[in-house]
């Protein structure tokens, strides 16, 4: 799992798909002011890395969950990557909105699925965890049984820890945070002052952006 998560950390730097800036931060949705910006989207536009990406998610239902019967992806930038991994398994795929539709059949699940179903879950990155617990939780209301949820690529917030532990949601990435800096520093992406930098973020990001840095 180490050499994938090396593996992921180049691809995504080599594609842009990740920016670190430490000196010119990011502003997220959530108003946290960032040196790191991450957008898998762009991994589909690649063809070597989203082949990656679906194998080792496929290599990873086989052995952590064999008895997987669904795979589902968080939209939206999780259900490419769901479906590619599904067709690889032979098995059925859905998706999960983050809430109801307001029209038609008000689905927030899409596709067809029997409760009791094994389900395993698919996300492109992990953050605080909202959003994908949002996600397990709808499947599991809807009467699903979630074995676990695979992501690319999760910025290691312990308050994301916390909640998979508090939903009983084990989750597995391809790739993380700490190997992400660490191959950004060998590379010569960053040095070792930016390194410093990306290190204190992590540890508190809500407040990192009020401080002088």
């Amino acid at each position: 799992m180490e050499d994938c998560a090396t593996k992921i950390a180049d691809y995504l730097l080599q594609i842009k798909a990740i920016k670190l800036q430490p000196s010119n931060p990011f502003t997220w949705a959530s108003g946290w002011k960032s040196p790191i910006y991450c957008d898998n989207r762009k991994t589909l536009s690649f063809p070597e890395v989203r082949s990656f990406i679906s194998e080792k998610f496929a290599e990873y239902v086989r052995n952590l969950y064999p008895d997987a019967e669904i795979i589902a992806g968080v939209a939206t930038g999780a259900i490419a990557h769901g479906v590619l991994t599904a067709d690889k398994l032979n098995l059925p795929f859905i998706y999960v909105r983050s809430g109801a539709k307001e029209h038609g059949l008000g689905n927030q699940i899409e596709g067809y699925f029997e409760p009791g179903r094994k389900v395993v879950v698919i996300e492109d990155l992990v953050s605080t965890g909202g959003s994908s617990l949002g996600a397990v939780k709808a499947l599991r209301e809807a009467g699903c049984d979630v074995l676990g949820m695979l992501a690319i690529f999760t910025y290691e917030f312990e308050r994301a820890a916390d909640g998979f532990a508090a939903q009983g949601c084990k989750l597995d990435t391809l790739g993380n945070y700490s190997t992400l800096i660490e191959t950004a520093l060998s590379s010569g992406y960053i040095g070792e002052s930016e390194l410093e930098t990306l290190k204190r973020w992590r540890t508190d990001p809500s407040g990192w952006g009020q401080k002088s840095d």
